[in-house]
C-alpha cells in the first residue's frame, strides 16, 4: 500500500474518532474550547509520533524475536505513560494555563485508546518504520483535524437557541453524529479501505 493511502486512510477515511469511534473520553471531554482542543492535538500527535516509532522498535527487536510477543499490550502501556510524563512535566512547566485547562484530560493520553490503536494496527498490519511514522502521522493528524472541527461547533453551539433539553452532551452527540456521517463520504470518494 502507498504511502499517500495509509495517510489519507488514517486522516479522513478511517479517522480514528469519527470512523472508529477510538478515544472519545477526550473528543468529548476537551472539545469544549479551541484552545484546550488544540493543545490536546499538539499532546496527542507527539505521543502518538513517538510511541509509534519507540514501540515499532521495541516490537522488532526485542519483543518479537525473544518470543515475548504476549507483553505486547503491558510495554506499550508503559511505553506510552512514560511519553505522557514526559508531555505533562513539560506543559506543566511552560504553558502552564494549558496545563490547567486540560485539567484531568492530559494524563488520560496515558489510556488514550487512539495512540494505543497506533502502536497495535502499525504490528498487525505489518508495516514497516516508515509506513509505521505516516500512519501514526495520519491517525494524530485526524484525531486534530476531528477534535478542532468538534471544538468549533460547539463554541458555536454554546451561542444557538438549542432547546434546554438538548444543551450540553445531547446536542454535541447530535453534532457528532453528522460530523462522523460527513466523514463517512470520505470512503467512496477515494476508495480506500484500511
Amino acid at each position: 500500500m502507498s504511502l499517500t493511502k495509509i495517510f489519507i486512510g488514517a486522516f479522513l477515511v478511517n479517522n480514528i474518532l469519527l470512523m472508529r469511534f477510538i478515544a472519545l473520553c477526550s473528543f468529548f471531554g476537551v472539545s469544549t474550547s479551541m484552545d484546550t482542543s488544540v493543545g490536546m492535538s499538539a499532546a496527542v500527535v507527539f505521543v502518538t509520533m513517538l510511541a509509534a516509532w519507540v514501540c515499532w522498535v521495541l516490537w522488532h527487536a526485542l519483543l518479537l524475536p525473544l518470543g515475548l510477543g504476549f507483553l505486547r499490550t503491558a510495554v506499550f502501556i508503559l511505553v506510552i505513560a512514560g511519553l505522557v510524563q514526559f508531555v505533562e512535566m513539560f506543559l506543566r512547566k511552560y504553558m502552564r494555563g494549558l496545563y490547567s485547562a486540560m485539567g484531568i484530560y492530559l494524563p488520560l493520553i496515558t489510556t488514550n485508546c487512539a495512540i494505543l490503536a497506533v502502536t497495535f494496527l502499525n504490528v498487525d498490519y505489518g508495516f514497516n518504520l516508515l509506513q509505521a511514522t505516516i500512519y501514526a502521522l495520519g491517525v494524530g493528524g485526524g484525531y486534530s483535524l476531528a477534535i478542532i472541527l468538534f471544538a468549533a461547533i460547539r463554541e458555536r453551539l454554546e451561542d444557538s437557541p438549542v432547546s434546554p433539553s438538548f444543551r450540553g452532551y445531547p446536542i454535541a452527540f447530535v453534532g457528532a453524529s453528522l460530523i462522523s456521517l460527513a466523514f463517512l463520504g470520505f470512503a467512496n470518494l477515494f476508495g480506500i479501505t484500511i
